[in-house]
């Protein structure tokens, strides 16, 4: 199964806030949908749930047109929206059977989600009575009662400590593993490098990068080098590089154990490597650099905000 939206258009008013979003995923696979607040994410979700209406653009499932009725969707959204004075297992018999599940069923689900995630012993318990975490627990096992095909995560880890995250993991491991289509948005980058083969970054409503993550790490780092060197401090080494080697690459960024450098347009990794071996410098480090998610999405659009 292939979910793909395309150039999808949204405005609010005479305000456009997505400008042609494209994305796709497949089953037993996961798109990290990636922005800063406000930048599009969230209203691309409800486009998909069929919450809102495009403007323009479409969605397909496997070429045709995607209707959300027709199929079971495990939606988790941001805003959490469990009944906080109703028992957990009351209201997962509840969302169960609106989603066509007969009573029996229901039951069936609701006891091994709320197993699988740990929260069986709170089953007629009111939600409101329940520790954030747990409530958190509780929502995703709501997501997932009816055993949707297609499962929406957005910000699943927020207060969720770490014993609690790692619950979280395992089950969104276990959901791709089962052939489960996910779509991922969070700000946790680090749990998107985890989880996803593919991403798609948001900035003011336009997608500025999209594509399988690993190719797109490769590409950023092609030109990208680390270096570290013994008999030299971090400043020193930088000062070294700015001045003699400035025409065969530029310092692009420090980390605590070492520079990362940039190519010059021209020049080789092997070129470096033979001045250097002619310097003084006592090489300790070096090699390619693999940049992380949060480089890329920083060189994308920026710092995050809180």
């Amino acid at each position: 199964m292939k979910l793909e939206g395309k150039e999808i258009r949204k405005s609010f008013g005479e305000k456009e806030v997505l400008h042609g979003v494209s994305f796709e995923v497949e089953s037993g696979k996961a798109l990290g949908l990636l922005g800063r607040n406000g930048a599009g994410k969230t209203t691309t979700i409800r486009i998909l749930m069929d919450v809102f209406h495009a403007n323009s653009g479409e969605i397909l499932i496997d070429g045709k047109k995607f209707v959300p009725s027709e199929y079971q969707i495990g939606y988790l959204p941001e805003e959490r929206g469990l009944y906080p004075k109703r028992t957990v297992m009351e209201q997962m018999i509840y969302l169960a059977q609106l989603r066509g599940l007969n009573k029996k069923a229901a039951e069936t689900n609701a006891k091994r989600w709320l197993n699988r995630l740990e929260v069986a012993e709170y089953e007629t318990r009111k939600l409101e009575t329940l520790s954030k975490g747990n409530q958190q627990k509780v929502q995703l096992a709501a997501t997932l009662v009816a055993n949707p095909d297609i499962v929406i995560l957005d910000e699943p880890f927020s207060g969720l400590d770490p014993v609690n995250s790692q619950i979280l993991k395992d089950v969104v491991s276990e959901l791709i593993a089962d052939g489960k289509l996910v779509i991922f948005s969070s700000h946790q980058m680090s749990y998107v490098e985890e989880f996803c083969d593919h991403i798609a970054i948001i900035n003011q409503g336009e997608v500025v990068l999209a594509g399988r993550l690993k190719e797109i790490k490769q590409a950023y780092g092609e030109k990208q080098l680390v270096l570290a060197a013994e008999n030299l401090s971090q400043e020193e080494l930088a000062d070294r590089i700015e001045k003699e080697f400035a025409d065969i690459v530029s310092l692009s960024g420090k980390k605590r154990e070492f520079l990362i450098l940039e190519l010059v347009d021209g020049h080789t990794k092997k070129e470096l490597l033979e001045r250097l071996a002619k310097s003084d410098i006592g090489v300790e480090r070096f090699g390619n650099y693999e940049p992380s998610l949060n480089d890329i999405f920083v060189a994308k659009v920026g710092e995050q905000e809180d």
